[in-house]
């Protein structure tokens, strides 16, 4: 497969032009990162992602080959996929009649968040009644319908869109195809954030959530493709949001910079001829099968992998009676570091590109581990906090927009959570903004090490 945009890069970069235009660093060969002759901006002829009428939609139409729907590059990570899809969605609703509100799966990305807040969106929380973490949920067919039901009675209107996380941080991965069919008897859109699972294409395991019915979905490509970081992917499929495909680019303008990486666009571009490789899916299939006997030697060895996602090893470290902070210390010591680490959960992420020799290494350390753990006379008892839903009392806009202030996490009961900065990994709220502070929310949220919570500031009417 060809790669028109990396081809046009480097003619441009061998001419040697004098180049009066930007970036300031203008192509120096002894420039720092040595990388710098190939970042340039939206020159003659250089297309515009945007508006795109040559390379980049060249290569965008290779792309969408390769994946089988209408495919867009983002070089600002799935983040402004994200927000793209919920803009398309509220278009959609208005000339549907839906209603302002969207059905979404609790363990979203804090992007999600601010994508609602900017848009004016509402959201109905999606919780299943065996959620037992805030970062991964096992939703289910009977939770998005009874939601769907719930939401018609109540507001006289269908929300504008149904939003899921799947494969979620830990690896969980939903039911997307009946899913799909039940939000399609409702004429209700199915989006998801599949940032985590953009090899799902090409793995042979046809567990991709546009070939299973969704109508939209986002991928960070850089998560699990030899892609640089920030490249990603906005798909869409030949549902209810097909129609909307001619509006991408002016939904994604509404949020991006106007100053995309070249170097991650030719990146993007370049991934179409690794994954147009045979060799390239055969590999993913090959990593499939060795950590699925990878898992097995570990779940032997006593540890318990949560999660269905064949190229993610998310460890539940109280199956070893320790927590995950002591895991990932031990792993970091071993030169292994983790995608994530908190007390009650360690994620791993495989691709193609690590060695048979770096698995080996990694099922050692962690067999090593597991022994050491047997062997010891402490193991810990921790005690996990439990999913509850908060008190919601103020929009997530209006909670995203009002003055601000960070308080001890002693000192937050009883006030309204304002639009957190949620660390990234894994960059998902534990108390959503306009919810109200209580001792629940304190406890988790001292369990995940908190010491201070963004609160809105008292002033008016506000307690």
């Amino acid at each position: 497969m060809n790669t028109p945009i990396c081809d046009f890069v480097r003619d441009y970069s061998n001419r040697k032009g004098i180049r009066m235009h930007m970036p300031g660093h203008k192509g120096a060969i002894n420039s720092p990162l040595g990388i710098e002759h190939l970042d340039i901006t939206e020159i003659t002829d250089a297309d515009e992602l945007f508006n795109p009428s040559g390379v980049i939609l060249e290569s965008e139409k290779n792309c969408s080959f390769l994946f089988a729907c209408d495919t867009y590059y983002s070089a600002e990570g799935s983040s402004l996929g994200i927000r793209a899809m919920l803009y398309l969605c509220s278009i959609r609703a208005k000339k549907e009649g839906f209603g302002n509100k969207i059905i979404a799966a609790r363990n979203c990305h804090r992007t999600f968040l601010t994508g609602c807040a900017l848009l004016d969106i509402d959201v109905d929380w999606l919780v299943s009644d065996s959620s037992k973490s805030y970062i991964s949920s096992d939703i289910t067919v009977e939770d998005v319908s009874r939601m769907l039901q719930i939401s018609l009675k109540r507001d006289s209107k269908l929300p504008m869109a149904v939003y899921l996380t799947s494969p979620d941080y830990a690896g969980k991965m939903l039911n997307i195809r009946d899913i799909a069919d039940v939000c399609h008897s409702y004429n209700v859109p199915l989006i998801v954030d599949n940032a985590h699972g953009a090899y799902l294409k090409f793995d042979g395991s046809g567990l991709y959530p546009i070939e299973l019915g969704s109508d939209m979905c986002v991928d960070s490509a850089h998560k699990t493709l030899p892609v640089l970081t920030g490249g990603a992917y906005l798909h869409i499929g030949e549902g209810l949001m097909k129609e909307y495909s001619s509006m991408v680019k002016d939904a994604m303008v509404m949020f991006a910079s106007t100053s995309p990486s070249w170097i991650i666009l030719q990146s993007l571009d370049f991934a179409n001829s690794i994954m147009a490789d045979e060799a390239y899916r055969r590999s993913l299939i090959t990593l499939g099968k060795k950590l699925k006997i990878l898992k097995q030697e570990l779940t032997d060895a006593g540890y318990e992998i949560t999660g269905d996602e064949a190229l993610k090893i998310s460890v539940v470290p109280q199956s070893l009676g320790v927590g995950g902070d002591i895991l990932g210390e031990y792993l970091r010591e071993n030169n292994i570091e983790p995608e994530f680490i908190s007390k009650d959960l360690v994620v791993l992420m495989l691709t193609p590109s690590n060695t048979d020799e770096e698995i080996n290494t990694l099922k050692v350390v962690l067999l090593a581990f597991a022994d050491t753990v047997k062997t010891s006379d402490k193991p810990q008892n921790i005690e996990y906090p439990s999913f509850k839903l908060p008190e919601k009392v103020m929009s997530i806009r209006e909670a995203s927009l009002c003055p601000f202030e960070y308080v001890d996490l002693k000192d937050s009961e009883g006030r309204i959570a304002a639009l957190g900065n949620t660390s990234c990994p894994p960059a998902i709220p534990i108390v959503m903004p306009g919810e109200l502070i209580t001792p629940e929310e304190i406890k988790t949220l001292e369990f995940y090490e908190y010491t201070k919570v963004k609160v809105i500031q008292k002033y008016n009417n506000i307690p």
